[in-house]
Protein backbone atom coordinates (compact mmCIF):
# COMPACT_ATOMS: atom_id res chain seq x y z
CA UNK A 1 0.00 0.00 0.00
CA UNK A 2 1.12 3.83 -0.64
CA UNK A 3 -0.46 7.10 -1.30
CA UNK A 4 0.12 8.16 -4.62
CA UNK A 5 -0.92 11.86 -4.11
CA UNK A 6 -2.39 14.08 -1.69
CA UNK A 7 -4.43 17.11 -2.28
CA UNK A 8 -5.62 19.71 0.09
CA UNK A 9 -8.09 22.83 -0.30
CA UNK A 10 -7.83 24.85 2.75
CA UNK A 11 -6.75 22.76 5.35
CA UNK A 12 -5.07 23.94 8.30
CA UNK A 13 -1.96 26.43 6.36
CA UNK A 14 -2.93 24.89 3.54
CA UNK A 15 -4.46 26.99 0.58
CA UNK A 16 -4.08 24.89 -1.89
CA UNK A 17 -1.61 21.75 -1.98
CA UNK A 18 -1.06 19.02 -5.06
CA UNK A 19 1.73 16.49 -3.94
CA UNK A 20 2.78 13.51 -6.35
CA UNK A 21 3.82 10.69 -3.80
CA UNK A 22 5.46 7.36 -4.43
CA UNK A 23 6.87 4.18 -2.52
CA UNK A 24 9.88 4.42 -0.35
CA UNK A 25 10.65 7.32 1.92
CA UNK A 26 9.84 10.90 2.17
CA UNK A 27 11.41 13.73 4.18
CA UNK A 28 10.14 17.45 4.68
CA UNK A 29 11.76 19.42 6.31
CA UNK A 30 11.31 22.89 7.59
CA UNK A 31 10.76 25.49 10.95
CA UNK A 32 7.95 25.08 13.13
CA UNK A 33 4.68 26.02 12.51
CA UNK A 34 5.09 25.71 8.45
CA UNK A 35 2.78 22.99 7.71
CA UNK A 36 4.60 19.71 7.93
CA UNK A 37 2.94 18.29 10.61
CA UNK A 38 -0.53 19.18 9.11
CA UNK A 39 0.52 17.25 6.09
CA UNK A 40 0.60 14.10 8.36
CA UNK A 41 -2.33 14.98 10.16
CA UNK A 42 -4.77 14.91 6.80
CA UNK A 43 -3.24 11.76 5.94
CA UNK A 44 -4.09 10.20 9.46
CA UNK A 45 -7.75 11.64 9.21
CA UNK A 46 -8.26 9.83 5.99
CA UNK A 47 -7.23 6.26 7.83
CA UNK A 48 -8.73 6.61 10.99
CA UNK A 49 -11.96 9.60 10.95
CA UNK A 50 -9.64 11.87 13.38
CA UNK A 51 -6.67 14.12 13.85
CA UNK A 52 -4.14 13.07 16.49
CA UNK A 53 -3.80 16.89 17.27
CA UNK A 54 -7.45 17.88 17.59
CA UNK A 55 -10.94 16.81 18.59
CA UNK A 56 -12.73 19.65 16.15
CA UNK A 57 -13.19 19.38 12.53
CA UNK A 58 -13.43 23.11 12.28
CA UNK A 59 -10.30 23.66 14.28
CA UNK A 60 -8.58 22.26 10.79
CA UNK A 61 -10.43 24.41 8.38
CA UNK A 62 -8.02 27.18 7.36
CA UNK A 63 -8.69 31.09 9.06
CA UNK A 64 -11.24 32.55 7.30
CA UNK A 65 -12.75 29.96 5.56
CA UNK A 66 -15.77 27.28 6.32
CA UNK A 67 -15.19 24.34 4.61
CA UNK A 68 -11.45 22.31 3.65
CA UNK A 69 -11.14 19.50 1.47
CA UNK A 70 -8.48 16.54 1.10
CA UNK A 71 -8.46 13.88 -1.46
CA UNK A 72 -6.14 11.09 -1.12
CA UNK A 73 -5.90 8.57 -4.28
CA UNK A 74 -3.67 5.78 -3.33
CA UNK A 75 -2.63 2.30 -4.69
CA UNK A 76 -3.34 -0.79 -2.40
CA UNK A 77 -3.40 -4.51 -3.48
CA UNK A 78 -3.30 -3.93 -7.44
CA UNK A 79 -6.24 -1.39 -7.18
CA UNK A 80 -6.27 2.60 -7.18
CA UNK A 81 -8.66 3.91 -4.43
CA UNK A 82 -9.64 7.74 -3.70
CA UNK A 83 -10.62 8.70 -0.35
CA UNK A 84 -12.30 12.22 -0.01
CA UNK A 85 -12.94 13.90 2.89
CA UNK A 86 -15.54 17.35 2.89
CA UNK A 87 -14.67 18.95 6.50
CA UNK A 88 -17.45 21.81 7.64
CA UNK A 89 -17.65 24.83 10.44
CA UNK A 90 -21.07 23.42 11.17
CA UNK A 91 -22.00 19.78 10.86
CA UNK A 92 -20.07 16.67 10.48
CA UNK A 93 -17.92 15.81 7.94
CA UNK A 94 -18.33 14.26 4.28
CA UNK A 95 -16.63 10.74 3.25
CA UNK A 96 -16.80 9.34 0.29
CA UNK A 97 -14.02 6.26 -1.07
CA UNK A 98 -13.77 5.76 -4.60
CA UNK A 99 -16.76 8.90 -5.29
CA UNK A 100 -19.45 6.45 -2.83
CA UNK A 101 -20.57 8.21 0.11
CA UNK A 102 -20.25 6.67 3.55
CA UNK A 103 -22.80 7.10 6.06
CA UNK A 104 -20.61 5.22 8.78
CA UNK A 105 -17.44 6.04 9.40
CA UNK A 106 -16.89 2.52 10.39
CA UNK A 107 -17.17 1.15 6.77
CA UNK A 108 -14.32 3.16 5.91
CA UNK A 109 -11.76 2.17 8.38
CA UNK A 110 -8.96 0.24 6.61
CA UNK A 111 -9.05 1.58 3.18
CA UNK A 112 -5.99 3.35 4.63
CA UNK A 113 -3.53 1.65 6.60
CA UNK A 114 -1.10 3.87 8.63
CA UNK A 115 0.66 3.54 11.49
CA UNK A 116 1.61 7.42 13.65
CA UNK A 117 4.20 7.73 15.54
CA UNK A 118 5.23 11.09 17.52
CA UNK A 119 7.02 12.18 20.21
CA UNK A 120 2.99 12.13 21.97
CA UNK A 121 3.23 8.13 21.60
CA UNK A 122 5.64 8.16 24.65
CA UNK A 123 2.84 9.15 26.53
CA UNK A 124 1.03 5.89 25.83
CA UNK A 125 4.05 4.87 28.21
CA UNK A 126 3.97 6.87 30.55
CA UNK A 127 0.88 8.98 31.12
CA UNK A 128 -2.41 7.28 32.99
CA UNK A 129 -4.75 4.26 31.60
CA UNK A 130 -6.68 6.43 28.84
CA UNK A 131 -3.66 6.71 26.56
CA UNK A 132 -3.72 3.15 26.31
CA UNK A 133 -6.99 2.42 26.25
CA UNK A 134 -6.91 4.80 22.80
CA UNK A 135 -3.75 3.15 21.57
CA UNK A 136 -5.94 -0.19 21.88
CA UNK A 137 -9.61 1.26 20.38
CA UNK A 138 -7.90 2.89 17.59
CA UNK A 139 -5.84 -0.27 16.00
CA UNK A 140 -8.54 -2.54 16.88
CA UNK A 141 -11.88 -0.39 15.52
CA UNK A 142 -9.37 -0.24 12.26
CA UNK A 143 -8.32 -3.92 12.11
CA UNK A 144 -11.61 -5.19 13.39
CA UNK A 145 -15.12 -4.16 12.37
CA UNK A 146 -16.54 -6.37 14.91
CA UNK A 147 -14.95 -4.87 17.13
CA UNK A 148 -15.41 -1.26 16.18
CA UNK A 149 -19.18 -1.29 16.28
CA UNK A 150 -18.94 -3.04 19.77
CA UNK A 151 -17.04 0.15 20.64
CA UNK A 152 -19.77 2.27 19.59
CA UNK A 153 -22.16 1.01 20.65
CA UNK A 154 -20.58 0.31 24.39
CA UNK A 155 -20.00 4.05 24.37
CA UNK A 156 -23.49 4.78 23.76
CA UNK A 157 -24.83 2.59 26.36
CA UNK A 158 -22.02 4.04 28.84
CA UNK A 159 -23.19 7.53 28.49
CA UNK A 160 -26.93 6.79 28.54
CA UNK A 161 -26.54 4.10 31.72
CA UNK A 162 -24.33 7.02 33.46
CA UNK A 163 -26.96 9.32 33.01
CA UNK A 164 -29.86 7.38 34.05
CA UNK A 165 -27.31 6.65 37.41
CA UNK A 166 -27.87 10.65 37.84
CA UNK A 167 -31.33 10.45 37.18
CA UNK A 168 -31.68 8.25 39.64
CA UNK A 169 -30.99 10.40 42.62
CA UNK A 170 -33.62 12.98 41.43
CA UNK A 171 -36.14 10.04 40.43
CA UNK A 172 -35.75 6.64 42.79
CA UNK A 173 -38.07 4.94 40.85
CA UNK A 174 -35.82 4.97 37.52
CA UNK A 175 -33.91 2.21 38.87
CA UNK A 176 -36.42 -0.28 37.66
CA UNK A 177 -34.84 0.73 34.31
CA UNK A 178 -31.23 0.09 35.11
CA UNK A 179 -31.47 -3.68 33.97
CA UNK A 180 -31.94 -2.84 30.54
CA UNK A 181 -29.09 -1.03 30.15
CA UNK A 182 -27.12 -3.62 32.47
CA UNK A 183 -27.93 -6.21 29.64
CA UNK A 184 -26.66 -3.83 27.03
CA UNK A 185 -23.35 -2.96 28.96
CA UNK A 186 -22.74 -6.45 29.59
CA UNK A 187 -23.42 -7.63 25.86
CA UNK A 188 -21.24 -5.21 24.17
CA UNK A 189 -18.86 -4.73 26.91
CA UNK A 190 -17.61 -8.51 27.12
CA UNK A 191 -16.83 -8.80 23.33
CA UNK A 192 -14.80 -5.90 23.98
CA UNK A 193 -12.87 -7.52 26.97
CA UNK A 194 -12.33 -10.63 24.81
CA UNK A 195 -10.74 -9.17 21.64
CA UNK A 196 -8.35 -6.81 23.37
CA UNK A 197 -7.34 -9.81 25.44
CA UNK A 198 -6.34 -11.37 22.56
CA UNK A 199 -5.12 -8.78 20.35
CA UNK A 200 -2.91 -8.06 23.41
CA UNK A 201 -1.89 -11.50 23.22
CA UNK A 202 -0.90 -11.53 19.38
CA UNK A 203 0.66 -8.13 19.64
CA UNK A 204 2.83 -9.28 22.78
CA UNK A 205 4.65 -11.74 20.78
CA UNK A 206 5.82 -9.40 18.54
CA UNK A 207 6.49 -6.29 20.03
CA UNK A 208 9.04 -8.49 22.52
CA UNK A 209 10.92 -9.57 19.54
CA UNK A 210 11.14 -5.87 17.98
CA UNK A 211 12.13 -4.39 21.96
CA UNK A 212 14.94 -7.26 22.39
CA UNK A 213 16.57 -6.31 19.48
CA UNK A 214 16.65 -2.29 20.61
CA UNK A 215 18.03 -2.89 23.49
CA UNK A 216 21.02 -4.98 22.33
CA UNK A 217 19.25 -8.14 23.76
CA UNK A 218 19.49 -6.88 27.41
CA UNK A 219 15.65 -6.38 28.12
CA UNK A 220 12.56 -8.62 27.31
CA UNK A 221 9.73 -6.25 26.99
CA UNK A 222 5.51 -7.94 27.95
CA UNK A 223 2.12 -5.82 27.60
CA UNK A 224 0.41 -7.22 30.29
CA UNK A 225 -3.38 -6.83 30.29
CA UNK A 226 -5.11 -5.33 33.45
CA UNK A 227 -9.01 -5.65 32.60
CA UNK A 228 -11.40 -3.91 34.79
CA UNK A 229 -12.78 -6.73 35.15
CA UNK A 230 -12.56 -10.49 33.31
CA UNK A 231 -15.43 -11.09 30.58
CA UNK A 232 -16.64 -14.32 32.69
CA UNK A 233 -17.06 -12.49 35.82
CA UNK A 234 -18.10 -8.87 34.09
CA UNK A 235 -21.74 -9.68 35.22
CA UNK A 236 -21.70 -10.67 38.38
CA UNK A 237 -19.49 -7.58 39.37
CA UNK A 238 -21.70 -5.09 37.57
CA UNK A 239 -24.45 -6.39 39.93
CA UNK A 240 -22.52 -6.33 43.13
CA UNK A 241 -21.76 -2.60 42.17
CA UNK A 242 -24.80 -1.22 41.40
CA UNK A 243 -25.20 0.52 44.67
CA UNK A 244 -21.64 1.93 44.30
CA UNK A 245 -22.60 2.96 41.23
CA UNK A 246 -25.62 4.99 42.04
CA UNK A 247 -23.87 6.79 44.83
CA UNK A 248 -21.01 7.61 42.81
CA UNK A 249 -23.50 8.65 39.57
CA UNK A 250 -21.17 6.26 37.29
CA UNK A 251 -20.50 3.06 36.19
CA UNK A 252 -17.23 2.04 38.23
CA UNK A 253 -16.87 -1.28 36.34
CA UNK A 254 -16.28 -2.20 32.70
CA UNK A 255 -13.50 -2.25 29.76
CA UNK A 256 -13.58 1.72 29.92
CA UNK A 257 -11.09 1.47 33.14
CA UNK A 258 -9.04 -0.90 31.41
CA UNK A 259 -5.33 -1.08 31.31
CA UNK A 260 -2.21 -2.40 30.06
CA UNK A 261 1.23 -2.71 31.41
CA UNK A 262 4.93 -2.52 29.86
CA UNK A 263 6.64 -4.93 31.76
CA UNK A 264 10.14 -4.62 31.34
CA UNK A 265 12.61 -7.47 32.52
CA UNK A 266 16.10 -7.36 33.00
CA UNK A 267 18.46 -10.04 31.13
CA UNK A 268 21.06 -9.67 33.98
CA UNK A 269 18.12 -10.24 36.07
CA UNK A 270 15.23 -12.12 35.47
CA UNK A 271 13.42 -12.39 38.32
CA UNK A 272 13.12 -8.73 38.54
CA UNK A 273 10.28 -7.19 36.06
CA UNK A 274 9.38 -3.30 36.30
CA UNK A 275 6.14 -1.64 35.05
CA UNK A 276 7.78 0.95 32.93
CA UNK A 277 5.93 4.04 33.33
CA UNK A 278 6.69 3.99 37.30
CA UNK A 279 10.05 2.89 37.08
CA UNK A 280 11.23 2.72 33.94
CA UNK A 281 14.16 5.54 32.36
CA UNK A 282 13.09 7.68 29.86
CA UNK A 283 15.32 5.82 27.20
CA UNK A 284 13.76 2.29 28.63
CA UNK A 285 10.23 4.52 27.86
CA UNK A 286 11.05 5.28 23.90
CA UNK A 287 12.40 2.19 23.20
CA UNK A 288 9.13 0.95 25.10
CA UNK A 289 7.48 3.39 22.52
CA UNK A 290 9.50 2.34 19.48
CA UNK A 291 8.87 -1.22 20.11
CA UNK A 292 5.24 -1.10 20.29
CA UNK A 293 5.00 1.18 17.30
CA UNK A 294 7.47 -1.65 14.57
CA UNK A 295 4.84 -4.10 16.34
CA UNK A 296 2.15 -2.28 15.03
CA UNK A 297 3.29 -2.33 11.50
CA UNK A 298 3.96 -5.73 11.69
CA UNK A 299 0.62 -6.98 13.01
CA UNK A 300 -1.69 -4.78 10.20
CA UNK A 301 0.92 -5.95 7.64
CA UNK A 302 -0.61 -9.56 9.10
CA UNK A 303 -3.89 -8.89 9.38
CA UNK A 304 -4.37 -7.07 6.58
CA UNK A 305 -1.47 -8.90 3.53
CA UNK A 306 -0.59 -5.34 2.82
CA UNK A 307 1.80 -2.61 4.48
CA UNK A 308 0.46 0.11 6.05
CA UNK A 309 1.89 4.06 5.49
CA UNK A 310 4.33 4.94 8.41
CA UNK A 311 4.14 8.72 9.48
CA UNK A 312 7.04 9.81 11.45
CA UNK A 313 6.04 13.05 12.81
CA UNK A 314 9.49 14.29 14.49
CA UNK A 315 10.37 11.39 16.00
CA UNK A 316 13.59 10.53 14.74
CA UNK A 317 15.15 13.62 17.10
CA UNK A 318 14.05 12.03 20.33
CA UNK A 319 15.95 8.61 19.35
CA UNK A 320 19.62 8.19 19.62
CA UNK A 321 21.53 7.23 16.59
CA UNK A 322 21.33 3.22 16.99
CA UNK A 323 17.38 3.59 17.50
CA UNK A 324 17.54 5.94 14.45
CA UNK A 325 18.98 3.55 12.14
CA UNK A 326 16.87 0.37 13.09
CA UNK A 327 14.19 2.25 12.91
CA UNK A 328 15.44 3.95 9.18
CA UNK A 329 16.45 0.12 8.38
CA UNK A 330 13.48 -1.54 8.96
CA UNK A 331 11.23 0.78 6.20
CA UNK A 332 12.53 -0.92 3.28
CA UNK A 333 9.06 -2.03 2.01
CA UNK A 334 6.91 1.34 4.13
CA UNK A 335 5.88 3.98 2.20
CA UNK A 336 6.99 6.47 4.77
CA UNK A 337 6.86 10.04 5.58
CA UNK A 338 9.21 11.89 7.77
CA UNK A 339 8.77 15.29 9.33
CA UNK A 340 12.07 17.20 10.87
CA UNK A 341 12.79 20.53 11.59
CA UNK A 342 15.84 20.43 9.76
CA UNK A 343 18.01 18.49 7.41
CA UNK A 344 19.65 16.49 10.40
CA UNK A 345 23.10 14.42 10.25
CA UNK A 346 21.16 11.20 10.15
CA UNK A 347 19.16 11.72 7.35
CA UNK A 348 22.19 12.80 5.31
CA UNK A 349 24.93 10.60 5.88
CA UNK A 350 22.20 7.62 6.07
CA UNK A 351 22.24 4.80 4.23
CA UNK A 352 18.53 5.34 3.44
CA UNK A 353 17.60 7.63 0.37
CA UNK A 354 14.24 8.78 0.49
CA UNK A 355 12.64 12.21 -1.63
CA UNK A 356 13.28 15.64 0.42
CA UNK A 357 10.78 18.44 0.25
CA UNK A 358 11.22 22.09 1.96
CA UNK A 359 7.96 23.00 3.76
CA UNK A 360 7.37 26.69 3.82
CA UNK A 361 4.39 28.58 4.95
CA UNK A 362 2.11 25.80 3.23
CA UNK A 363 3.86 25.33 0.57
CA UNK A 364 5.94 22.12 -0.40
CA UNK A 365 8.87 22.73 -2.24
CA UNK A 366 11.23 19.68 -3.89
CA UNK A 367 15.02 19.52 -2.54
CA UNK A 368 16.94 21.20 0.56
Amino acid sequence: MYIQSVDLDNFRNYQRLHLELGEGIHVFHGDNGQGKSNLLEAIYLSAVNKSFRSAKDKEMIRFGEKEAHIKLMLFRKDLERRIDLHLKEAGNKGIAVDSVPIRKAKDFLGTLNCVLFSPEDLQIVKNGPSERRRFLDTELCVLDPIYCDAYIQYRKVLEQRNQLLKDIGYEPSLIDTLSAWDAQLLRFGTLIIERRKDFLQELNEIVSAFHQKLSGEKESLSLIYEPSVSAENFEKELDSARNKDIYAKTTTVGPHRDDFEFRITMRSDPERAIDSRIYGSQGQQRTCALSLKMAEIEIVKRKTGDTPVLLLDDVLSELDHNRQQYLLNSLAKVQTLITCTGLDEFVKNSDIKGKVYHVVNGEIKDGE
